[in-house]
């Protein structure tokens, strides 16, 4: 039986929905498929991104030198090496608070503090103030330069430090200094600000008692 008009016309319409039914699928399928590639774009950016900064972040920390010491059975000497495996101190200058009158000490390599080198200043000025026989661990502040290698790079470090001591008494051999350990109080930028801090810290340390 041949297809009314109406039949065909009808027939006709239900194939254009199909077909803009297909165009909308695929139309979708585009979008889905674009958003999937933008996602995966932003996300490998994202990760590259983050990837960079903790490389910067960690590339940073480890030019930071932090020194840790330690000493020997007697207190005698400090022995100074860096936290970080990475890191190889050159050579260190000491600096003292400037009313001990002791001059920098140097080293190279072989990074210490020697109580040698200040401990005849420490006693009398603490002698001086009127602390000679105070009970419990002291600090002396000092400034730190040291030339050091990360990775085979150059870098100076200029810090405040603080090293704890002990002192014991005897009526014969008179007040001796046993060097306990080292603390990093911070960074400074130059030489003489860091020697007038050392110096402000010292005054208000050494303060005559009342």
């Amino acid at each position: 039986m041949a297809e009314t008009p109406q039949e065909r016309a009808e027939a006709a319409r239900v194939r254009r929905r199909w077909i803009n039914l297909g165009e909308l699928v695929a139309v979708l399928a585009l979008v889905i498929s674009a958003l999937t590639l933008w996602n995966s774009y932003r996300e490998r950016t994202t990760n590259e991104a983050e990837h960079a900064q903790e490389s910067a972040q960690s590339a940073k920390k480890a030019t930071i030198l932090i020194l840790k010491a330690t000493a020997d059975k007697d207190g005698r000497t400090l022995a100074l090496a860096p936290h970080a495996d990475e890191q190889a101190i050159q050579s260190q200058t000491i600096y003292f608070p400037a009313k001990l009158g002791v001059s920098p000490a140097e080293t190279s390599s072989d990074a210490r503090i020697e109580k040698s080198w200040f401990e005849s200043a420490l006693v009398s000025a603490r002698k001086a103030a009127g602390v000679e026989t105070a009970p419990g661990d002291a600090r002396v502040p000092v400034l730190i330069e040291t030339h050091y290698l990360t990775d085979g790079d150059a870098h100076i470090d200029r810090a405040l430090y603080e090293i704890g001591y002990v002192t014991s008494h005897s009526l014969i051999g008179g007040t001796d200094v046993h060097l306990r350990g080292l603390s990093r109080t911070g960074p400074v930028s130059s030489d003489d600000v860091g020697q007038k801090r050392i110096d402000a810290s010292w005054a208000t340390r050494m303060a005559p008692k009342k």
